[in-house]
């Protein structure tokens, strides 16, 4: 009786939690949204592409090492070469040439295209996932037809934001001389390279991907998420201070000069690499790479909102039709990791219900078996 008493309560426990993941993702979307259009800014202010990562890397390696220090103490396993050379590996992959690529496709396109193109991190880190067995599909299934058709509607919705415009549905006033100023500063890479600005930015995305499934790998292994985010921060300054040092030698260019520099770096630091990607292998660890990835697709509608809201860009219909279709696939990507949770919980207690009969049975044949007549006699 008690092992059926206690069975709702569990059940009960793990709705706040699905809500608690859904939430903290559409925070970190939210934030890392603005971080498109705010380092558009930076760079357009001339900041280095290989100064700015130091420090930003720096500013959260500074935020998150006091909560990895004194929260996870009891958590760490303790330290080996083994977990080092993999450290290094996350920074390299993971902060290194992810932020990297990032910065050199984002100065070299826009950041709507910079964030469209991030809406094949799902697909791959599905792919990525499915090989590597960390994600079940099952094909003759709900669950696993919704996860495949969301993904595959997400990233149709996103190349239509980027790809189709439509007759105008929203004009925001631009005669403002405010806004002609944002969109000078924020601007469309006009006179930049696209062709390797695309590279980079596909680039970024696959680096992203295969960061997140190496998380998803290394903290089955290592179960202190804020630690592990802590060493891959440590790890990929250093690498980016090496390159950068090398290559960046005038002093002028390791100074920040002005405050909307100062500003960006603190966004990109705190809220972004920060806050935002200690959410996401927080999320990692509790909902599975696909899960984390799934939600990448809302970005694009909300960097499409902010440009014009910044830029004074129009809202057309082709954005109408992309932002449902994103709004749609995340559904059945939310609505297929729900209906697989339920399943294993459902085989869970199924399994347990048919261990506790077949031990009542073998309990009660020892209980009858010495009343029961010998087979000698």
């Amino acid at each position: 009786m008690a092992q059926l008493g206690s069975a709702p309560s569990k059940g009960l426990c793990s709705i706040p939690e699905r809500t608690k993941l859904h939430i903290a993702m559409g925070i970190f979307q939210l934030g890392y949204a603005g971080n498109h259009v705010i380092l558009r800014a930076a760079l357009n202010m001339g900041i280095s592409k290989l100064v700015f990562p130091v420090y930003r890397n720096i500013i959260a390696l500074l935020l998150l090492a006091p909560f990895a220090y004194f929260l996870e103490k009891k958590d760490r396993p303790a330290m080996t070469i083994s977990f080092l050379i993999q450290f290094f590996l996350l920074g390299f992959i993971g902060i290194a040439s992810n932020q990297g690529f990032y910065l050199l496709g984002l100065d070299n396109t826009s950041p709507t295209f910079a964030s469209a193109t991030e809406n094949a991190v799902p697909a791959v880190t599905f792919i990525l996932a499915t090989l590597l067995r960390l994600e079940q599909v099952h094909l003759n299934r709900k669950d696993g037809i919704a996860k495949v058709l969301g993904t595959l509607i997400s990233f149709v919705g996103a190349s239509i934001i980027t790809l189709y415009k439509g007759p105008s549905i929203y004009r925001p006033n631009s005669s403002s001389p405010n806004q002609s100023k944002l969109f000078f500063l924020f601007g469309d890479a006009n006179s930049k390279n696209w062709t390797l600005g695309c590279v980079s930015c596909f680039g970024h995305c696959l680096c992203w991907s295969i960061w997140i499934v190496l998380q998803a790998i290394f903290l089955k292994k290592y179960p202190a998420p804020f630690t592990v985010y802590s060493f891959t921060c440590f790890f990929g300054i250093l690498q980016l201070f090496g390159i950068a040092a090398y290559i960046e030698t005038d002093p002028q260019t390791w100074q920040v000069h002005s405050g909307g520099e100062l500003f960006s770096l603190l966004y990109a630091g705190l809220v972004v690499s920060g806050i935002g990607f200690a959410i996401q292998i927080w999320v990692i660890q509790r909902g599975g790479p696909v899960f984390v990835s799934g939600y990448l697709p809302l970005q694009t509608m909300l960097v499409a909102l902010m440009a014009s809201i910044t830029l004074g860009e129009e809202f057309y219909l082709g954005g109408i039709i992309g932002a449902v279709l994103i709004i749609a696939g995340l559904y059945l990507v939310v609505l297929g990791k729900s209906e697989e949770s339920k399943l294993v919980i459902r085989k869970a207690v199924s399994s347990l219900v048919s261990e506790n009969s077949q031990t009542n049975s073998r309990g009660k044949s020892s209980f009858l078996q010495p009343l029961l007549p010998s087979s000698s006699e």
